[in-house]
């Protein structure tokens, strides 16, 4: 494939910038292991340093495990999603900046994220990733909500992430959120009406149980994911842990919808966050119930990510933080917060489906369209 496919797209080499395979083996120190920042299923990222014709700027860089060629009609899909998500302008999604086409497997070069993972944060013991607090983890939530709710509702055509997880949200110096690796994403034609027949991709214990079984991805595959970051951002436990005795307690999700399911919430539950603060035990339940939803077996019966955003921004509402400003300032009192949490109708009231269209409307959200036919 060739600078030409992305040429013909107007605009897009523009958007999507082409590097040389000499600029980004410079940029690495020719990929030294000391660069090295991530590793994956499908590739490995690097720390770049990029020359002054760059404006020595640093990114991130990531060069795939597979090291045969792959056909034309791969070069186009990786054209269509080059195109896309290099014009995605999303506070909360990691911006692809652009790719090399020099080599046998395509290298994609995005903006670099100083902050970490969540999954660091959450699970990682050190004076590195210090705890976050309630506040923090259900800003994150809804930082990644509103990315999610913009791939599915507010670009054209939808895209579906497939591998949402805690290891792919970045956090920055603010610890504003931002999902990364698009690798597993599927873009979404029209004449699909949002499903796609695919192969599984995905991480185990983050997985759509619908989705493994059927083979059909939807948005709602994302949706039960993010129900799974959710869980963890609440119990501050792993999506699979290999040292629990039973199956099901294995596997978070399992666990947690039974503890849901026979009252049991507080045994699984992260004692410390819910003595954060005053109220702050209702706040947990209310996104316990919320998570709970999204881990619903049936796609159908999930919430669509929309809805997720307006309930996680309105319960932020609640408690004084709005998902852009800084630390939260709690000064309701347990029994206002009880009475404003009472049941999630009564927070997303706050912020209506219209009102929530129009803000997403307005924040330089730039809809694209794919090259060709799509992916």
């Amino acid at each position: 494939f060739t600078t030409t496919q992305l040429a013909s797209y107007n605009g897009s080499v523009e958007a999507a910038k082409i590097f040389t395979e000499a600029e980004l083996e410079k940029a690495t120190n020719n990929y030294n292991e000391e660069r090295k920042i991530g590793e994956g299923g499908y590739g490995v990222v690097y720390n770049g340093n990029l020359s002054a014709d760059h404006h020595n700027k640093v990114v991130a860089i990531k060069k795939s495990k597979v090291n045969s060629p792959i056909t034309e009609t791969q070069s186009l899909e990786f054209v269509n999603e080059v195109i896309v998500l290099s014009q995605i302008h999303h506070k909360n999604v990691v911006r692809l900046l652009g790719c090399c086409l020099e080599t046998q497997t395509p290298i994609l070069v995005y903006e670099y994220i100083s902050h970490g993972t969540l999954h660091d944060h959450i699970h990682r013991k050190d004076n590195k990733y210090p705890r976050l607090p309630l506040d923090l983890r259900l800003k994150i939530a809804a930082d990644t909500a509103e990315a999610l709710s913009y791939l599915h509702h507010y670009t054209e055509p939808p895209i579906i992430h497939r591998d949402v997880k805690a290891m792919n949200i970045l956090l920055d110096h603010k610890y504003t959120a931002k999902v990364a690796d698009f690798g597993a994403s599927k873009l979404v034609p029209d004449q699909d009406e949002g499903q796609l027949s695919t192969l599984v991709q995905g991480t185990l214990g983050y997985l759509d149980p619908e989705y493994l079984q059927s083979h059909i991805l939807t948005e709602k595959s994302d949706v039960y994911s993010f129900g799974v970051v959710l869980v963890e951002l609440i119990t501050s436990q792993k999506a699979l842990s290999s040292n629990k005795k039973s199956e099901v307690d294995r596997n978070l999700a399992n666990a947690f919808v039974h503890a849901m399911k026979e009252s049991r919430l507080n045994e699984i539950l992260d004692a410390e966050i819910a003595k954060e603060g005053e109220g702050f035990e209702k706040v947990v339940e209310t996104v316990a119930d919320l998570a709970n939803r999204c881990l619903r077996l049936r796609g159908e019966e999930r919430p669509s990510m929309k809805e997720v955003a307006v309930e996680l921004g309105g319960l932020l509402k609640v408690m004084g933080k709005d998902s852009d400003e800084g630390k939260a300032d709690f000064k309701r009192s347990p029994q206002e917060t009880d009475h404003l949490l009472g049941s999630p109708a009564n927070f997303v009231a706050d912020i209506s489906s219209a009102e929530y269209d129009h803000s997403m409307q307005t924040q330089h959200i730039q809809m694209v369209k794919p090259y060709g036919d799509g992916r």
